[in-house]
């Protein structure tokens, strides 16, 4: 029997819950994930069988997103190995920068709950460089 969405990010709340995340349900298959040590909070929005986190770096004036800040969050070498940058308009003349990782879910195993936690670690072990990284030249 396929789990319902429904009943995954039920399980996927557990999971993060009982590892000492803060989880909140924002309904429609997005939950609000808060690091209770650090205070940095990310959102995880389940789609199908993909699970995406997403975790605001800054939002910034649209002029201070150059050629120059975009080769830097794009560069092989920029020291994000785990995570991807994506890039919202606010709808205001601001962009917001995101940090980024996802996981496919097949049977929210042993394996998919592993795969679950390190997407959570690795966003939250690159945010500190990637605000470092994008930081000096959006100021």
């Amino acid at each position: 029997m396929t789990p319902t969405a429904s009943s995954t990010i039920g399980q996927i709340h557990e999971l993060l819950a009982d590892r000492r995340y803060s989880v909140e349900d924002q309904g429609n298959g997005v939950l609000r994930v808060t690091d209770v040590d650090s205070g940095l909070a990310l959102q995880a929005v389940l789609q199908g069988q993909i699970l995406y986190f997403s975790l605001p770096c800054a939002t910034v004036p649209a002029a201070r997103i150059t050629p120059a800040v975009m080769r830097k969050m794009l560069a092989a070498d920029n020291g994000i190995s785990t995570s991807y940058f994506q890039i919202y308009d606010t709808g205001d003349g601001s962009l917001t920068i995101t940090l980024n990782n996802f996981c496919k879910l097949q049977q929210l195993d042993a394996d998919d709950r592993d795969d679950i936690l390190s997407c959570v670690g690795f966003v939250l072990a690159d945010v500190l460089p990637a605000r470092e990284l994008i930081g000096q030249d959006i100021q």
